[in-house]
Formats: structure tokens, C-alpha cells, sequence
């Protein structure tokens, strides 16, 4: 599908990293944007930046685990720009505190957002994409999604995100829709994701504590992510695999061996590995 103007752009955690990215990538294209975010103040401040830069632009803040918050957010794109052509279930958290021991509430957290709000996105927007017989999906899960489980909650959700995509497409294609579907598995970018217990929802509680001895790898991956990819970069790519109608996303070429390779050791019975990702 072509981006262009006339067409719009739904982008959920449109605040900041990747998903501010991907509407600034759109706005650029000249399609209208409707970013959403639970965070109201960077939603404030994304808004005014793609504004600045001519985008025309409707933010609504969005609690992506709520459906009935989701549904709101497509009410009022319907109403601003009529219809929408591309949905990018993009928001997601990190987690916080201990999935072993500490509160089942992480669990509820991190599945509410990255897995459910996934959920909520398509079935809020799939049948107005169905009825026009034309639009696109973009669901971002992560390289931590398609290589080893090894981050609790997160790696499980996104997990569950690379295979529902899986299953999207193999419905639009045997349906004929003309939706097309692509999930986005990005290696380390540079974005706040570690610090998403800022937002952490006061229904469930205080904040759990981190778990303990976990400071060297939190230090690394920190370290990662600040020398990360930038946003702008992975969002050229969404916008070229929607345009070619391409499934995959992969912002990391070097770190597919890390899939192959536990591939392997499925294939072979082998004890999982901690993969070679940094």
C-alpha cells in the first residue's frame, strides 16, 4: 500500500521512541496521524513537535490494556479523518519488579499493554480496514520475540505478539481482505522502554521492586539501548515493508543468528542458551 496523502495513520505509544518515529515517518509522507499514548504530558508535547512540522495531527490519550480506551481513540479518528488506513499497535512496556516471586500485578501489566493492547488495537480497527479493503497492521514485538525467552513477562508477551501477527495473516490472505500485516521485531533502539514504570497503572498498587542481582544485566541492556538504533531509522523500514506488503521486520540483519541458533537447539533437544544478541 502506498503512503501518501489522503491516507491515515493510527500509531499507539505515539509519544515517544519508535512510535513518535513512525509518526513523524507518516506526517512527513503527508498522511494525517493520530498518535495515543497513556502518558498526557509527552502526548502534549509529540503533538506540538508534529505540528511544528506541519503534520496534521489528533493525539488522544489511550490506555492501549483497556479496550474500552482503544475503542474511544478509533471513534475519534473516525470522526477526525473519517477513515484509516494503517494501524500500528506499537505501545509497550519493559516490566517492572519481579516475575517470579514479586506480584502477580507485573504480570498484569505487561500483558495488558504489550499483549491485549495488541488484541484491542486489531479489533477495534480491523473491520473499518475489512470494510474499505484496503489498509495495514503493524505490530511491533521485538527480536525478544522470536529468539530466546529470557526476559519473563516481556519476552512471553512478545512472543505471543510475533505469532497472533502470524496468525492475522494467515486470516487476511485467506480471507482476501486486502489488509496487509507485518509485525516489527526491532534489536536494541533508542527509546525510554526501560523506564515505562513511570506510567505504572495505581490500580494495581505500588510499584514492585526490581529483582534482585539483576543490576549487571539491566546495566547492559541499558547500555544497549542508549547506543541503540535511532527511531527514525526503524520507522523507514515500517514504511518501506508496508509499502512492498512485506511480513517481516527486522531491524538487526546481525542478530538473526540469534534465532537460527535457537532454532537449533529446539530442533536438537538441546538445554536453551543465552543468546549471542549484544
Amino acid at each position: 500500500m502506498e503512503l501518501g496523502p489522503g491516507k491515515v495513520a493510527i500509531v499507539t505509544g505515539g509519544a515517544s521512541g519508535i512510535g513518535l518515529g513512525l509518526a513523524q515517518r507518516f506526517g512527513a509522507a503527508g498522511m494525517g496521524v493520530v498518535i495515543a499514548d497513556v502518558q498526557a504530558d509527552a502526548l502534549d508535547v509529540a503533538r506540538e513537535a508534529l505540528e511544528a512540522i506541519g503534520s496534521d495531527v489528533l493525539a488522544v490519550r489511550t490506555d492501549v490494556s483497556d479496550l474500552s480506551s482503544v475503542e474511544a481513540l478509533r471513534d475519534a479518528a473516525l470522526r477526525r479523518f473519517g477513515t484509516v488506513h494503517v494501524v500500528c499497535n506499537n505501545a509497550g512496556v519493559g516490566g517492572a519488579g519481579d516475575p517470579w516471586h514479586g506480584p502477580l500485578a507485573t504480570w498484569e501489566w505487561v500483558v495488558g499493554v504489550n499483549l491485549m493492547g495488541v488484541v484491542h488495537g486489531i479489533h477495534a480497527f480491523l473491520p473499518t480496514l475489512e470494510a474499505q479493503g484496503e489498509g495495514h497492521i503493524v505490530n511491533t514485538a521485538s527480536m525478544a520475540g522470536i529468539t530466546v525467552g529470557m526476559v519473563g513477562p516481556y519476552s512471553a508477551t512478545k512472543h505471543a505478539v510475533a505469532a497472533l501477527s502470524e496468525s492475522l495473516w494467515f486470516a487476511m490472505q485467506a480471507a482476501g481482505t486486502g489488509v496487509g500485516v507485518s509485525v516489527v521485531c526491532p534489536g536494541p533502539v533508542r527509546t525510554n522502554i526501560m523506564t515505562g514504570a513511570r506510567n505504572w497503572p495505581t490500580r494495581l498498587g505500588p510499584v514492585p521492586s526490581p529483582p534482585p542481582g539483576n543490576e549487571a544485566l539491566a546495566e547492559r541492556v541499558d547500555r544497549s539501548i542508549a547506543e541503540g538504533m535511532p527511531s527514525a531509522q526503524v520507522a523507514d523500514l515500517v514504511a518501506a515493508a508496508i509499502t512492498a506488503n512485506r511480513f517481516w521486520i527486522l531491524t538487526h540483519p546481525g542478530m538473526i543468528d540469534a534465532v537460527t541458533e535457537r532454532a537449533d537447539t529446539i530442533v536438537h533437544g538441546a538445554e536453551p542458551a543465552f543468546p549471542r544478541l549484544w
